[in-house]
């Protein structure tokens, strides 16, 4: 759906609205709009209806009413479901207008940006975790606010690495335990890898190590042992290796890997993806309670498109 001129008609309403707005009559603007849009909806006029809503939920939010906003928001990406709209670029900057006027730390924006990640992966298949440039938007904002967990979520189903790699170091080098750096970088390089993404994988673990200040100049090989496990992992992956091969890898720096226990996991996924490990049974049950849905898209798992309000996946002793 191609943006449009807006009609004179529809104008004057959000003429009006802004006014009453600025006058402070929320509930009867909300109420409003609200009667318009499932008017437009039933007269078909989708473009009508994802004008009125999106100016409004900007309008309420710009006015710190989240919750009118927010319902507004969501009724947008109802209407881009109705319309069909195309995932193209009008969508996904009124999405983007929307996400950047939620307060920071807001359930409501956790709820938005899920639902607007999901209408892509619905809309488009090809978009198994949903578009990109959302994911870096998230990816953006939150690691601006600090809040490094759901920044590095978002990341993972980018393909940015450098951005990522040096998120990872504001992350490491201003809340990390002295010694733990190289963590750090392992879980964020075994997560791409559970995606299929070995390129960014390898592009986050060369920029992380070459531009840390603990290990700048300093390898490969590196003095920590996780990180020769992941250099060597990524060479074998990227020449192809045996299953023997990483067999004999993870055997081989077992007392490193066993430095978290969530690298096991990690690694069985890995192995299966490239090595044609066999699958295992599913312990579903524990993982859950270490990263929660983040594991059943690293793992494969069945789910409904990437969660961005689940934000317990990586617990802070995972990234303290």
């Amino acid at each position: 759906m191609a943006a449009k001129p807006r009609s004179g008609g529809t104008q004057r309403v959000l003429q009006k609205l802004n006014k009453s707005i600025e006058d402070g009559e929320y509930y009867e603007a909300h109420q409003l709009i609200r009667t318009l849009y499932f008017r437009y909806i039933s007269q078909k006029r989708y473009d009508d209806a994802v004008e009125i809503v999106h100016n409004g939920a900007c309008l309420f939010l710009k006015h710190r009413q989240e919750g009118s906003g927010n319902d507004l928001a969501l009724l947008m990406l109802e209407c881009f479901r109705t319309a069909q709209v195309p995932v193209g670029d009008d969508a996904l900057d009124k999405i983007r207008s929307v996400f950047e006027l939620y307060e920071p730390g807001s359930l409501d924006r956790y709820e938005f940006v899920r639902e607007a990640i999901k209408w892509t992966s619905d809309t488009e298949p090809s978009l198994k975790y949903g578009h990109p440039d959302l994911h870096l938007l998230c990816a953006q904002r939150f690691w601006k606010e600090k809040n490094f967990s759901d920044s590095q979520y978002h990341f993972l189903f980018t393909s940015d690495g450098q951005q990522c790699a040096t998120m990872l170091i504001e992350n490491a080098t201003t809340l990390g335990y002295p010694g733990e750096a190289d963590l750090f970088v392992t879980q964020a390089v075994l997560q791409f890898l559970c995606l299929q993404n070995h390129l960014t994988a390898t592009l986050v673990f060369f920029k992380y190590t070459a531009q840390h200040p603990d290990f700048s100049g300093l390898g490969p090989p590196y003095q920590k042992p996780l990180l020769n496990f992941v250099w060597f992992l990524l060479l074998v992956i990227e020449r192809k290796g045996t299953l023997s091969q990483f067999t004999v890898l993870c055997e081989k720096y077992q007392p490193a890997i066993e430095r978290d226990p969530v690298y096991k996991e990690y690694l069985d996924r890995i192995g299966q993806l490239f090595f044609g490990l066999p699958p295992k049974p599913s312990n579903k049950g524990m993982m859950g309670g270490i990263i929660g849905d983040l594991m059943q898209s690293l793992m494969g798992e069945e789910n409904s498109g990437a969660s961005a309000s689940d934000t317990t996946y990586i617990e802070s002793e995972e990234v303290d």
